[in-house]
């Protein structure tokens, strides 16, 4: 039986560069923002997100007229962490990282809630009001009739 849609192996390749290239990131503000290896963690997530959805879509993504001051931000971030000043540099990836991918947050969320065991764990009193906040109105996201 064949799955609803197939992932390409350079799809497959794609997804393991931009995991390497988040604990790349992770580690390296982790160790008092490394810049080196936020220098590699961005290569990777740019070059695995390219190849997971494909080149030309990457570019349209990045820029639309309306995500243009997310992508600089973004690009001036990862510019900013290969000049030497990683601190900066990331503060601004952040920030551009968020506008830009700010539409699709409440969807991996409201995924992430149905998976076993961290559904319940993002469910708890707490956690879930916080999420809530983030996702906006829950009944636009949840709903699938």
């Amino acid at each position: 039986m064949t799955s609803m849609f197939e992932i390409t192996d350079l799809q497959k390749i794609g997804v393991g560069l931009a995991g390497f290239g988040i604990s790349f990131l992770f580690l390296g503000m982790l160790l008092l923002f490394d810049k080196g290896l936020l220098a590699i963690g961005n290569i990777l997530f740019i070059v695995g997100l390219s190849c997971v959805i494909g080149v030309q879509r990457t570019l349209k993504f990045f820029f639309q007229r309306q995500k243009i001051k997310a992508s600089l931000s973004f690009f001036g971030g990862i510019s900013v962490v290969l000049f030497g000043w990683p601190l900066v540099g990331m503060l601004l990836e952040i920030y551009g990282f968020i506008l830009l991918f700010s539409g699709f947050f409440p969807v991996a969320i409201n995924f992430m809630r149905r998976v076993p065991i961290l559904g319940t764990v993002l469910n708890l009193p707490g956690i879930s009001g916080l999420l809530d906040l983030v996702v906006g109105d829950t009944r636009r996201t949840m709903d699938f009739n």
